[in-house]
């Protein structure tokens, strides 16, 4: 409980004393949106590397050197904590949006640092709107930054299932291109999720799957993306196993 209050605190004091770190991003983005976005991207970073020294996560991370480095991609993940966002995010190695649920939006100051790093807000109860933010997410990866997804469209509450891959995330890739890179996630739910409120140390096992690329798949597969992609993280998910 104590490890709890002391990342609830640390989050809280961030958000209230980056209010001018959020007036001065605002001014450089005024005249220029990249520094706006590499320093938003160090900032956050910073406070979400600190969010996990202080929780007592430790992650092995498997397979980093397949994401390629030289453009936009679409990363999709299992989901099953809060934390997936915090341990991926401080590993992209480029400006990477995640698409969220809507209700973070009114969040205050978060939802500020999320917009600062192009992230999306889904409303998973209305379609056209979903469809609007798939159309965003496709110009952002054209202007060479990725994006990131968990296509469970919720949190699974399962340990060792997966909830189906919701199709339509995968037309990010399909009208982009750009290669899709398979996370899955080990043990993410026993820092918080699995005993809430508190936060326990935990051992986080990551691993980077082969990109797939959605334009050297044959028609059949292409059809198959979503199931094709799940697989590919279910087998790691399972192998990996024994490492936590």
């Amino acid at each position: 409980m104590i490890r709890f209050i002391v990342v609830a605190s640390f989050v809280v004091l961030f958000l209230i004393l980056s209010i001018p770190l959020l007036i001065a991003e605002w001014i450089i983005g005024k005249f220029n949106m990249e520094l706006k976005g590499k320093s938003s991207l160090a900032i956050v970073n910073w406070a979400f590397r600190w969010v996990l020294r202080l929780s007592g996560v430790k992650i092995t991370c498997i397979g980093e050197e397949r994401v390629p480095k030289d453009r936009a991609v679409l990363y999709i993940g299992n989901h099953r904590s809060y934390f997936d966002i915090v341990m991926t995010y401080v590993r992209v190695p480029r400006m990477t949006g995640y698409i969220a649920k809507i209700e973070m939006e009114k969040i205050p100051l978060l939802s500020n640092w999320m917009k600062n790093l192009h992230c999306l807000f889904l409303d998973r109860k209305d379609l056209k709107q979903g469809a609007k933010i798939i159309v965003t997410a496709v110009n952002k990866v054209k202007e060479g930054i990725s994006i990131c997804i968990f296509p469970e469209g919720t949190r699974n509450k399962t340990p060792d299932t997966f909830l189906p891959f919701h199709a339509g995330s995968f037309k990010i890739a399909e009208k982009t291109g750009c290669p899709i890179v398979p996370m899955a996630i080990n043990n993410a739910a026993d820092i918080f999720e699995d005993h809430t409120p508190r936060i326990k140390k935990t051992h986080v096992v990551i691993e980077y799957g082969d990109p797939i690329w959605p334009e050297q798949l044959s028609r059949e597969d292409r059809k198959r993306l979503s199931e094709i992609t799940l697989e590919r993280i279910r087998e790691m998910y399972f192998k990996n196993k024994e490492l936590v």
